[in-house]
């Protein structure tokens, strides 16, 4: 291939990339934007961007409509001790699926891997039931417990461990270290990459998830930010008799762009693990 043709061959590849990446950032961009303007004029011009007239309006008039650090507050006591729960186990149970024979071992993977395919939807009635008899509906229990030991954690750390040599582990083994030793010492500072992805794809799970708790908690106490950002709109119109509608919209937008801010952090910080989670889970199946 030409030097030319190379040329025009990367060229090409650049474009293509730097135009998907601005039809992503360009919703986001708009969010942010429009969340400064005031209300009639997201509705009047949405594209058009007067910089004497941004305001933070939509974000004080925000906080005094929701306890938005009520929900931040129980979305992070959710993300912590729930993905704690499932930084610890799902690479247990990962490591025994990976490196251990036992009888049933296929079969029980096998269930993993089909309530990993089975849809939310399907599980919520059977979930809600046992929250139930245990009397935990509207408890930091019930948003915390279903589901902290993720099905896709389990195989995601299979598949990484999978690529640890045996031989590493056989040579552990001679020199008297034990499983947990094993575990601790040898596979854990390996899978860092893998175990970083796991991170960041369980904060983002934990952290958008809407259907469970809407289902599971009915007060305002135990509600996360994503269940109060979908009642918003909902609650203005109801409790704000007499409102400009149009506010809503202000509104709705200030309160998406600051929950949008951690998924961003967390993102930018960690994107390069996650790629090299991802690659490292792709190694070996």
């Amino acid at each position: 291939m030409s030097t030319r043709s190379s040329a025009s061959v990367r060229f090409g590849r650049y474009g293509l990339l730097i135009v998907a990446g601005v039809l992503s950032l360009a919703p986001l961009v708009w969010m942010v934007f429009s969340s400064l303007k005031p209300g009639a004029e997201i509705v009047a011009r949405p594209f058009s961007f007067d910089f004497d007239q941004l305001t933070l309006g939509n974000f004080r008039a925000m906080l005094d409509t929701i306890p938005i650090g009520i929900g931040f507050r129980n979305t992070a006591i959710v993300v912590v001790v729930k993905g704690a729960l499932t930084m610890v186990f799902c690479p247990m149970a990962g490591f025994a699926f990976a490196k251990y024979a036992f009888p049933g071992k296929r079969i029980l993977f096998a269930t993993v891997l089909v309530t990993l395919m089975l849809p939310t939807l399907v599980l919520l009635i059977p979930l809600l039931l046992e929250m139930s008899q245990f009397g935990w509906v509207s408890t930091f229990q019930a948003l915390i417990l279903p589901g902290a030991i993720d099905a896709f954690g389990v195989f995601w750390m299979r598949q990484v461990i999978m690529a640890i040599p045996d031989e590493l582990l056989d040579a552990a083994r001679v020199d008297g270290a034990g499983d947990l030793r094993i575990f601790v010492s040898i596979v854990m500072p390996v899978i860092r990459p893998g175990l970083a992805a796991l991170g960041v794809l369980t904060f983002i799970n934990i952290y958008n998830d809407f259907v469970w708790p809407v289902v599971a908690v009915n007060d305002e106490q135990h509600q996360t930010l994503q269940v109060m950002l979908s009642a918003l709109s909902q609650n203005i119109r109801s409790g704000q008799l007499g409102a400009d509608w149009t506010s809503v919209w202000g509104q709705l937008l200030a309160a998406s762009t600051v929950a949008a801010i951690p998924v961003l952090i967390v993102f930018i910080f960690l994107q390069r693990h996650l790629i090299k989670g991802v690659m490292a889970g792709s190694l070996k199946g």
